[in-house]
């Protein structure tokens, strides 16, 4: 079990729906990267949260979704645990999906630490899904949500058709230049690893409380 020492304690968000042939099995192997890193012996051992008022990981059967809010305290190590982890949903994912991943410094103190101390925080979103096409399109469906969310703090709505016309020609771009170069197999950059990351500094990310 990772030490009670460990540098970070890690968030795991999101939800991925499955295909509707999945098996309770299969997705305890797909996860096995997640609950042997916390040192469990099986999925249903490993579900809870480190934190009471967080749900874990859970599967919703009838709905196929598989949702996570899901702590474990570890280090750096964890980043191959999450790599493992999207490969196997890959596998599994009936669409694109992104997970949010947070790693929270345990040894900063805000109240404690000087002006000049940051946090070793990080966040890293990774995205999974059957297929480059699937993955592209959930990264594309974030990227149209954070930009407008952005550009409408000036601009009306109605008024940014172009700007997302002009992310789409992005995307169709790079899943072009994918085909083109007979790498369909592989994910795209950011397919199962982190497309943007960023050290949190004097501004914390919140936890996600339910």
């Amino acid at each position: 079990m990772p030490s009670y020492n460990a540098a970070f304690e890690i968030h795991v968000h999101g939800q991925v729906l499955l295909r509707a042939d999945v098996t309770y099995e299969q997705l305890q192997d797909a996860l096995r990267p997640l609950w042997a890193y916390a040192g469990a012996r099986s999925l249903n051992e490993a579900e809870g949260s480190l934190y009471e008022e967080e749900p874990g990981i859970q599967l919703d059967k009838k709905e196929h979704l598989l949702q996570m809010c899901w702590t474990v305290r570890g280090d750096e190590d964890f980043r191959q645990a999450l790599d493992d982890m999207c490969m196997g949903l890959n596998e599994l994912a009936e669409q694109g999906s992104a997970i949010e991943v947070t790693f929270y410094d345990t040894e900063f103190d805000e109240e404690e630490a000087s002006d000049e101390s940051q946090s070793r925080d990080d966040f890293v979103m990774l995205f999974v899904g059957p297929n480059p096409a699937a993955i592209m399109q959930v990264q594309r469906d974030l990227l149209v949500q954070d930009v407008i969310g952005l550009m409408e703090r000036h601009f009306d709505g109605a008024e940014l058709s172009g700007v997302v016309q002009e992310i789409d020609k992005l995307f169709s771009q790079r899943f072009e230049a994918l085909v083109s170069s007979l790498e369909l197999g592989k994910p795209p950059r950011g397919g199962s690893g982190g497309s943007g990351s960023g050290h949190g500094g004097g501004n914390r990310r919140p936890r996600h409380l339910h």
